[in-house]
C-alpha cells in the first residue's frame, strides 16, 4: 500500500470542520484519511495514541480563486507618485514580455509554495501569456499553460487554469477595439474558435489539475466574441468561467459609449451571465441593475480586496450583492494573505457605509472555504478523483490548515468565536502546517516540497522583474 492510501488519523485540539455550521470551533476533532480523501470525522473525543496530534486550530485549505503569478514580480516595484490602474498595467506588461515557459515555471512555481505557505491548497489560474513575445505560438501552443500546471504539482497544490479569451488591446468608446500591440501581442488568439481549439487540445496531466475558460474583460473580446464563446462553453462544460467585470470606472464608460450597455449588461445579452453562471472578479463598478443581472443569474463573484485598494480600484457595492456567492483572490499579489482578504472585504464595507458587521465572520470563511473550491470547479461528488474541496467532513478532499494559537495575534483565542478570529485577527504567518489532498506541503512553517522557498521566489522574480 503506498504512503498515499495509507490511513491515517489527525486529532485535532480545536477545528472549524465546516463554516457553513457556524463560528464555533469543536474541540478533540478526529480526522480519519485515506487516499487523500477524509473518511471519518468524530467531535468531542481524546486524543488516541495512533493519531497525529495537531494544536491549534484546524481549518480546511483555502481558496485562492484568482491568480495572475507572473504579477507577484511586481510586488514592492510599482509605487509610484500620482499613479493609476492604467500606469501599473505599463509595468505589468514589461514584466509579460520578459517570460518564457521556463521562467514562468519557476516564477509560478515559487509563488505557488508562498500560497501553500499561506494555507492555500487550491489556485485558479487566470492565464493570458500564452504565445512568444512576437504573438506566434509555441511548439506546443499550450506550453505556457502547461508550465503552470507543472508549478503547481510542484508546489503539491491543485490549479484550475482558467485559460483566458483575450483578443483586443483595449476599447474605445468612439473607435471600438484597438488591435493588440507590443507585449499584448502574447495574449491573443485570432478569434473564439481558434482560441477555444487550442484549449481544447491541451490535457494537463495529474490528478491535481482542471481544465477552465475565462473571458478576460469586455474591453479585451468584442461582444460578438463572447457571444461565440457563450456558444462554444455551453457546449463544452467547463468546470468553471471567470470574467474580469466593471473593475474600472473607465471600463464602464467605454462600454456604455460603444455598445450602449454596461459591462454586465452586455455579459447578459449575450447570454454568457445566464447560461454559464461565471465567476465576475471585482464587479467593483456595479449599477444596481447591473447587482439584479447577477443575483438573477446565479453567478458568483469574486473580491480581490488587496490588489482593488493597490490598484485604487473603488469598493464595491456587497449589500447589492447580498445573496450572491462570494469567492476571494489575491490577483495581482501584492499580498499574499488569504484572511487579509477575507478582513478586507468586511472593513472595505464599513468604510464605504459607515455601518459594521455586513459580511459576517462565519460567511467570509466559506468564500475561502466552499464557494471558493467551487467557483474553480471543485465541488464535485465524493470520491478520490473528485472529492469537494472545501470542508472537514467524511468524503472530502483531506485538506487541513492548522493556524497556531500561540503567537500574539491569535493570542486570546476564544474557541466559541473562532471563526472571529481566523478571519479578524489571523495572518498568513500564523499557518504552522498545511495538509492537501492527504499530504503535508508545509509543516512547521517550512515547504516540505520547496523548502528554499524564499530563495527561489527570490531569484524568480529577479530573472524578470521590470
Amino acid at each position: 500500500m503506498s504512503a498515499a492510501a495509507r490511513p491515517a488519523r489527525h486529532w485535532c485540539a480545536w477545528a472549524l470542520p465546516d463554516s457553513r455550521a457556524g463560528g464555533a470551533a469543536q474541540p478533540g476533532v478526529l480526522v480519519e484519511t485515506v487516499g487523500g480523501v477524509i473518511t471519518a470525522v468524530s467531535t468531542g473525543t481524546a486524543p488516541p495514541p495512533d493519531a497525529e496530534r495537531l494544536d491549534g486550530l484546524v481549518v480546511a485549505g483555502l481558496a485562492n480563486a484568482h491568480s495572475h503569478a507572473f504579477h507577484r514580480a511586481l510586488r514592492g516595484r510599482t509605487g509610484e507618485d500620482g499613479g493609476s490602474f492604467w500606469t501599473w498595467r505599463d509595468a505589468m506588461y514589461r514584466v509579460a514580455a520578459r517570460l518564457d515557459p521556463d521562467s514562468y515555471h519557476r516564477l509560478a512555481r515559487a509563488v505557488y509554495a508562498e500560497m501553500a505557505l499561506a494555507g492555500v491548497t487550491c489556485v485558479g489560474e487566470f492565464h493570458y501569456v500564452h504565445h512568444d513575445p512576437a504573438g506566434r505560438r509555441y511548439a506546443d501552443p499550450n506550453a505556457m499553460g502547461a508550465a503552470l500546471v507543472a508549478a503547481a504539482a510542484d508546489a503539491g497544490i491543485r490549479i484550475t487554469l482558467l485559460d483566458t479569451c483575450y483578443m483586443a488591446g483595449g476599447l474605445d468608446g468612439a473607435a471600438g477595439h484597438a488591435p493588440l500591440e507590443g507585449p499584448q501581442a502574447r495574449f491573443g488568439d485570432t478569434d473564439a474558435d481558434t482560441w477555444a481549439a487550442r484549449v481544447a487540445a491541451f490535457e494537463p496531466g495529474g490528478g491535481h489539475a482542471r481544465l477552465g475558460a475565462a473571458v478576460h474583460s469586455v474591453r479585451a473580446v468584442p461582444r460578438d466574441q463572447i457571444a461565440r464563446i457563450t456558444a462554444i462553453g455551453a457546449e463544452a462544460g467547463w468546470p468553471a468561467v471567470h470574467v474580469h467585470l466593471s473593475e474600472q470606472p473607465a471600463e464602464n464608460a467605454a462600454c456604455r459609449a460603444f455598445y450602449g450597455a454596461t459591462p454586465a449588461r452586455l455579459l447578459a445579452d449575450t447570454g454568457f451571465l445566464d447560461r454559464l453562471r461565471p465567476t465576475l472578479v471585482h464587479a467593483t463598478h456595479l449599477t444596481p441593475q447591473d447587482a439584479a443581472l447577477v443575483r438573477a443569474a446565479g453567478a458568483r463573484v469574486c473580491l480581490c480586496p488587496t490588489t482593488e485598494r493597490d490598484l485604487a480600484d473603488g469598493l464595491p457595492d456587497l449589500a447589492a450583492l447580498r445573496g450572491t456567492a462570494l469567492a476571494l483572490g489575491s490577483d495581482g499579489h501584492s499580498a499574499i494573505d488569504l484572511w487579509e482578504e477575507a478582513r478586507g472585504a468586511e472593513m472595505h464595507e464599513r468604510l464605504r457605509t459607515g455601518r459594521r458587521g455586513t459580511l459576517a465572520a462565519a460567511d467570509l470563511l466559506t468564500a475561502l472555504h466552499t464557494a471558493g473550491h467551487a467557483a474553480l470547479g471543485w465541488a464535485g461528488s465524493t470520491g478520490e478523483r473528485g472529492a469537494e474541496a472545501g470542508r472537514i467532513a467524511a468524503g472530502a478532499r483531506a485538506d487541513l490548515v492548522v493556524l497556531g494559537l500561540d503567537g500574539v495575534r491569535l493570542a486570546g483565542f476564544d474557541p466559541a468565536r473562532a471563526a472571529d478570529a481566523a478571519v479578524f485577527a489571523a495572518t498568513a504567518a500564523d499557518v504552522r502546517h498545511v495538509m492537501a489532498d492527504g499530504r503535508w506541503i508545509v509543516r512547521d512553517g517550512v515547504h516540505t516540497l520547496i523548502p528554499d522557498a524564499p530563495a527561489q521566489l527570490d531569484a524568480a522574480v529577479r530573472e524578470v522583474a521590470a
